[in-house]
């Protein structure tokens, strides 16, 4: 779609505020008003919008989608959208372990458990870790007190937090970051770790690469927006 208009702005003195591009309301795909709970947020996707070139490229305007994600899919089923969140600490990556080289087992264990234990102090949990991949049942007291926690939090929230769950394959990945205990950067360390050590003993490849970029950028947008959310 060619750029249609001079100027995205800010419409609205207090939340929900909106954006206009020139004279029209900016809307979601669903045709819903895109408003929004921050000012900070407002601004970002304003700037998002006057960002764009000759021709509107939607990749480029993350914050934008996640808004989107928020108002037309999120908000419908805030409860059941939560609950797809959560249900990563059944399989929850912290908690599987590699049965060898000696050093990538010490390497996992050095990264994360203070992370596993951190959950245990915020939320009162306890992980069974595993060695190997067969699975092992998580303790139904977890799985509760994880989903009690993720519904706790509001459509736009779980709309940033669905990328960093998703790409993480961590429910307490997705947690600390919400607490602000994780920033970008070590919320994909963490959850790439394997893949990180691997890279580190035979070498990068540069197919998988791009793709990682393009993953991280998307982390990284995402805990961007729950930053504006504050």
């Amino acid at each position: 779609m060619k750029r249609f208009y001079t100027a995205a702005t800010i419409t609205g003195a207090a939340a929900p505020f909106g954006i206009a591009l020139d004279a029209r309301t900016l809307r979601t795909p669903a045709r819903a008003a895109l408003d929004l709970p921050t000012r900070a947020l407002a601004d970002a996707i304003a700037a998002e919008w006057n960002a764009q070139g000759e021709v509107i490229v939607p990749r480029a305007m993350p914050l934008t989608g996640l808004a989107n994600a928020a108002i037309d899919r999120v908000a419908v089923d805030a409860g059941g959208f939560a609950d797809s969140l959560a249900a990563f600490a059944a399989n929850e990556l912290l908690a599987y372990r590699a049965e060898a080289p000696a050093v990538l087992v010490a390497h996992q264990a050095a990264i994360w458990d203070p992370w596993l234990e951190w959950a245990r102090r915020r939320f009162d949990v306890d992980f069974v870790t595993v060695t190997g991949i067969i699975h092992r049942p998580q303790p139904p007291a977890t799985l509760a007190r994880i989903t009690a926690a993720y519904r706790s939090f509001d459509a736009f929230r779980l709309a940033a937090l669905h990328p960093v769950v998703t790409i993480s394959g961590s429910a307490i990945v997705g947690l600390a970051v919400a607490d602000g205990e994780m920033d970008a950067d070590t919320a994909w360390t963490v959850s790439h770790l394997d893949e990180l050590w691997q890279a580190e003993q035979w070498g990068k490849d540069p197919l998988a690469e791009a793709g990682h970029k393009e993953r991280q950028g998307d982390l990284a947008a995402a805990v961007g927006m729950l930053a504006l959310l504050a």
